[in-house]
């Protein structure tokens, strides 16, 4: 897809139904294996389907558009019947008690008002120890873990605003240090803290002052290096940020990655290998996170009517 001068709804628009349409053609690549309680490695099997529902559940209940959230929630509601209505969860807690990442993905279908009693008393017993309490990998994960015990209800492990102060985000980190995963940590930040766009109003006036001022030269950063999946992040970023302007040509440069199929590559020009697999791969998050941002980015300029000074810079930039 080319960016060219389109009003910044219209690109949005354009963005986010190109790729529900792609991430619809591949729902199938998104099936749990049989062995996904067992042997399966959860970063390829239950982490894409959670990132499909985290994403579809906030667009089905959000976008501007009707027919967009229509086609989120057909992928939502199909991420849900892949948990068999959550009994796949009690399986995966009854066999790893101590695991967070069913939680973190049972966190969204909770907040959805999908439920599955045996899980939830389960987790209730399971989250209870003082084990559960022990550090994460990193203070980005435990506020995943945090955020999902509020939406299940659970209590919550650990003070929220206390591991914020220790992630990039908290620390506000010199701009200049900030490397790709520390990027990725930060964006995440954001996403926990605000309830991934749901609650920009969470954000303290002083981070979100250091992420205005510092996002225009991350993005142009990591669009010179074509890491679309980033740069998709970093714009989702920049729709929770109050104040932030539109970045039209940022916005452009993300739509001219998109194909023409819909998907987008998380890196360069992508894959014409015709390698099915490998395509999925490198192409459904990045894919995810462009339908995400741009949904945030179309909300965030129709609750500050910023979409008509929006359209009149945007005949300033260059296609």
């Amino acid at each position: 897809m080319s960016g060219g001068r389109a009003a910044p709804a219209s690109l949005l628009d354009h963005l986010v139904g190109g790729a529900l349409g792609w991430l619809d053609t591949v729902r199938d690549d998104f099936r749990l294996p049989p062995d996904v309680t067992t042997d399966a490695d959860p970063d390829h099997t239950l982490k894409p389907l959670g990132e499909l529902a985290e994403l579809t559940y906030l667009i089905s209940t959000s976008h501007p558009r009707h027919d967009l959230r229509r086609a989120a929630d057909d992928l939502f509601a199909f991420a849900w019947d892949e948990t068999r209505d959550g009994e796949l969860f009690a399986e995966l807690v009854r066999g790893e008690p101590h695991a967070t990442y069913p939680v973190e993905i049972y966190g969204v279908f909770a907040q959805a008002g999908l439920r599955a009693p045996a899980v939830d008393r389960l987790l209730a017993a399971t989250t209870a120890p003082r084990g559960w309490r022990v550090a994460r990998e990193d203070h980005t994960r435990t506020l995943g873990v945090l955020n999902a015990e509020r939406r299940i209800g659970l209590a919550p492990h650990a003070d929220f605003t206390a591991v914020l102060e220790h992630t990039n985000l908290g620390t506000m980190s010199e701009p200049w240090a900030l490397d790709r995963k520390g990027a990725y940590g930060l964006t995440h930040d954001v996403f926990h803290l605000t309830d991934w766009g749901r609650a920009p109003g969470r954000l303290p006036p002083a981070y979100a002052d250091y992420l205005r001022l510092w996002l225009p030269a991350w993005l142009e950063n990591w669009l010179d290096e074509q890491l679309w999946d980033l740069a998709a992040e970093l714009l989702a970023v920049t729709a929770c940020v109050p104040a932030a302007p539109y970045d039209a040509a940022a916005w452009q440069r993300l739509a001219a990655a998109q194909e023409p199929d819909g998907r987008v590559p998380d890196l360069g020009a992508g894959s014409s290998s015709g390698d099915h697999a490998a395509t999925f791969t490198s192409c459904y998050h990045s894919t995810l996170a462009t339908a995400f941002a741009g949904t945030l980015t179309r909300i965030a300029l129709d609750a500050t009517g910023a979409g008509q000074r929006a359209q009149v810079h945007e005949s300033e930039v260059a296609p």
